[in-house]
């Protein structure tokens, strides 16, 4: 999967926002088995309708999937998307060379 600049602005738009990003980290921490529309209401304390105006935002930013079981409806964190998001901020990160910080120097203690 392959994000786009287009892409890109929807899904950081989506994030730029207090409730969405926490939404958002408590479904990349539930996994890909996600969170029930309740769970993550009660979770945030977020208010129903306002979860859903989010919830609906994130999905449309193709940052979320939903899906039914029985009668719930089940929201997780679409890691792929996730994963291309990283990708294209990140694709041109130092000029192609490894920018990863290096673990800073451990202080010794005086003795």
């Amino acid at each position: 999967m392959e994000t786009k600049s287009p892409d890109a602005v929807s899904a950081l738009g989506a994030l730029a926002h207090e409730h969405r990003l926490a939404i958002y980290r408590l479904l990349v921490q539930a996994g890909p088995e996600g969170r029930a529309a309740g769970v993550i209401a009660d979770a945030l304390g977020v208010p129903a309708s306002s979860l859903s105006f989010h919830l609906a935002h994130l999905t449309r930013a193709g940052l979320i999937l939903q899906r039914r079981e029985s009668r719930s409806l089940i929201y997780s964190a679409d890691f792929g998307a996730m994963n291309a998001l990283v990708g294209f901020l990140t694709e041109n990160c130092c000029g192609g060379a490894s920018c990863a910080p290096a673990a800073a120097p451990k202080k010794r203690k005086a003795s």
